[in-house]
């Protein structure tokens, strides 16, 4: 008993600190336009959808499909989403860099996309985020934040299938 407990204790504090892994998901729809949502914590921030593994052993799928639905209402099935392959590695900001553990100082974002058949009906969380928008490809990109969501915003034709 008292191992158990004594496992469960460090094992909240080892998650306490935000796993530097995380999801960049680009939701669209067939003509592109691009779903943004603004962070409230930082007005002015629009971004896609974003978010860290909850655990080390959560799939970067489970992942991306956990975040768009917390962070937008949008339940999708996990064969809707395309895993990019692709990586970006950057330095994490200094505003959040008190989420991470010491001495964490970049993060890995791993990049999918998500094509909803309309301007999908949104449902924001709104500890995190505070307006949202519909926008052609080419403007999201411009009204990112984040230079490596308006790339990823703007390879978005090259995975459409």
């Amino acid at each position: 008993m008292l191992r158990w407990t004594l496992l469960s204790v460090v094992s909240k504090i080892v998650f306490a600190f935000k796993i530097p892994e995380s999801v960049l998901v680009v939701i669209h729809t067939p003509a592109l336009d691009v779903l943004l949502i603004e962070r409230a914590d930082h007005p002015g921030f629009w971004q896609s959808v974003t978010g860290s593994k909850d655990f080390p052993s959560e799939s970067l799928l489970d992942a991306a499909v956990r975040e768009v639905q917390e962070e937008t209402g949008i339940r999708a099935d996990s064969i809707s989403f395309i895993d990019w392959s692709v990586s970006n590695i950057y330095d994490i900001y200094p505003a959040w860099q008190h989420r991470y553990a010491p001495g964490v100082t970049r993060n890995t974002e791993h990049v999918f996309s998500l094509c909803v058949p309309s301007q999908a009906p949104i449902t924001l969380s709104p500890t995190e985020h505070k307006a949202f928008q519909w926008l052609p490809y080419r403007a999201a990109a411009d009204a990112c934040y984040s230079p490596s969501n308006a790339e990823a915003i703007l390879m978005l034709p090259r995975f459409l299938t």
